[in-house]
């Protein structure tokens, strides 16, 4: 039995994508998109997405469940490393201080970072650890909804 490498990533992509565009961030895959979204007032969640095992069993979960929270940000928004590279770049040069990282999430308000929880803090954590981190930095950052 033979199976096409390419097709098989696209589903997994493809689910990736889904996941976390059906919790409620808007895709963004090109540097405009990523432009625009930032440019807007408030608080803004970037959640940068990955087909790692740590983005799909930690992070996209984290993301979903952190928003369901009093304070959350005005925005949600998604990048794909590795798929959209263009998108992905732009986000990352807002994010001025921090690495490269995927999955990792980064919080901004009008356009400035104010925190990131990186791949490390991450990988090795249960969904739950993840969404205590962001939902402290909500409390921190955010207006209650």
């Amino acid at each position: 039995m033979s199976m096409d490498f390419n097709f098989f990533m696209n589903d997994v992509v493809n689910q990736a994508r889904q996941e976390i565009v059906s919790a409620g961030y808007k895709e963004l895959k090109t540097g405009a998109d990523v432009e625009e979204a930032l440019a807007q007032k408030g608080t803004t969640l970037v959640m940068i997405n990955s087909v790692c095992g740590c983005a799909g069993g930690v992070a996209r979960p984290a993301a979903a469940h952190a928003v369901h929270y009093d304070k959350r940000p005005d925005h949600l928004v998604t990048v794909f490393a590795g798929q959209d590279k263009e998108a992905t770049e732009t986000a990352r040069s807002f994010f001025t201080g921090y690495p490269p990282s995927s999955p990792s999430f980064a919080l901004l308000k009008d356009g400035k970072i104010l925190s990131m929880v990186e791949r490390h803090q991450i990988e090795g954590f249960d969904p739950a650890t993840v969404v205590s981190k962001l939902q402290k930095e909500f409390d921190e950052n955010c207006e209650e909804f």
